[in-house]
């Protein structure tokens, strides 16, 4: 399990992957901005010194705020493992977080679950 925040705001963003099932999850709380995009897509993609995983689901269970940024990180994580033939996949996105995504149409193009769980379901 990997760990993640910024530096100079830890109260604001942290995100922590793990594997399972050969599935990546990262698990994101807090604000996804400009600030934080780097990281974001750092921990989506890094393979830890091996290839990027092919298949990532995203629980965003903790965000609180999403803008533009965290639309762009998505949409090209989503390019990055379509091109090996995986997937990414969001999970447990409040409110709030999942309207910004409906309104710009990334759920259209990344499948959006309640749940992590079912996110994990083949």
């Amino acid at each position: 399990m990997t760990h993640i925040e910024q530096a100079d705001r830890p109260d604001r963003f942290s995100v922590v992957h793990r594997m399972v099932g050969g599935v990546r999850v990262v698990t994101v709380e807090g604000e996804i901005d400009h600030d934080v995009r780097e990281l974001l897509s750092a921990a989506l993609l890094s393979g830890d010194g091996a290839a990027p995983p092919s298949r990532v689901v995203v629980d965003l269970s903790g965000v609180t705020f999403m803008d533009s940024s965290g639309i762009n990180v998505f949409v090209t994580a989503h390019q990055a493992v379509s091109a090996t033939e995986g997937w990414l996949r969001i999970a447990a996105a409040r409110k709030p977080v999942l309207h910004v995504l409906q309104l710009v149409g990334i759920d259209a193009l990344i499948t959006c679950h309640p749940t992590v769980e079912q996110a994990l379901e083949p």
